[in-house]
């Protein structure tokens, strides 16, 4: 079975080829998801289950345009993975653009995650929606 590490590398390579179908195979039906920002940010919010989750893949497309995404830094320790990195995208509401670093928090049991958080600079991408 994949390292925990190992299966948050398989989930952004899947995602940085846009096969969000491969990223929802590594998550568990029963999650803890939350991105960390206020709800005028239509992919901000917690996520209970697989379908909502999957709704939050179908959300981000609907309001930024990502152009760079990149994981930089992993740190690991047991279950747990922190990933550091960085964004280069637009909000589609107002068609500016907007780089931040962001950071991401995983928790991986039996191959599939079942918490993450997810935390961005919110003054850069809250600051372009208006």
């Amino acid at each position: 079975m994949a390292s925990p590490t190992e299966v948050v590398q398989q989930i952004y390579a899947a995602f940085g080829r846009g096969e969000i179908a491969a990223v929802m195979e590594l998550v568990a039906n029963e999650v803890d998801w939350e991105f960390v920002g206020l709800p005028s940010l239509a992919y901000a919010g917690r996520r209970r289950n697989w379908e909502e989750v999957a709704e939050f893949f179908a959300e981000i497309p609907k309001a930024d345009l990502i152009r760079v995404f990149e994981p930089r830094e992993f740190f690991a320790s047991g279950s747990h993975v922190a990933v550091l990195g960085w964004e280069e995208s637009t909000a589609i509401e107002t068609g500016r653009d907007f780089a931040t670093e962001w950071m991401h928090l995983f928790t991986v049991e039996d191959g599939k995650v079942t918490r993450w958080r997810g935390f961005l600079d919110t003054a850069a991408r809250y600051g372009v929606a208006q």
